[in-house]
């Protein structure tokens, strides 16, 4: 089954940075749209971000703007959710995504159901 690997996660202070790894050994991640998504415990799985197939267009969610920020090293097969100034309501289980109908799109998707090949999450707690 392919998965995407995520790496990163662990505890952080209020106010520190985390950077969360997405990497895959199956196929290159750069021609599609890569999704990053949070679940908190007792909640359900949100859209945090994403960036672009086409030119790495990014986009995030109100909460995390001006925060969190998502790149790729495409010679690494990797992309990064970098998150500065966390906050305790950032603890959550993060998880990639990508959206294999993405190649060539500026955009890239907000929901679950436009991804298609997961990730089994990292934890990252905001705590002190």
């Amino acid at each position: 089954q392919v998965r995407l690997v995520e790496s990163g996660g662990g505890l952080v202070q209020p106010g520190g940075s985390l950077r969360l790894s997405c990497t895959t050994t199956r196929f290159r991640l750069d021609p599609y749209g890569i999704g990053w998504f949070r679940q908190a415990p007792g909640k359900e799985r949100d859209w945090v971000g994403c960036i672009s197939g086409y030119e790495d267009r990014t986009y995030y969610e109100d909460s995390v703007k001006g925060r969190f920020t998502i790149s790729r090293d495409n010679a690494k097969n990797t992309v990064y959710l970098q998150m500065n100034s966390m906050k305790p309501e950032d603890t959550a289980v993060y998880y990639c995504a990508t959206d294999l109908d993405s190649s060539g799109s500026y955009t890239c998707g907000t929901e679950e159901y436009e991804y298609d090949f997961w990730g089994q999450g990292t934890q990252v707690t905001v705590s002190s």
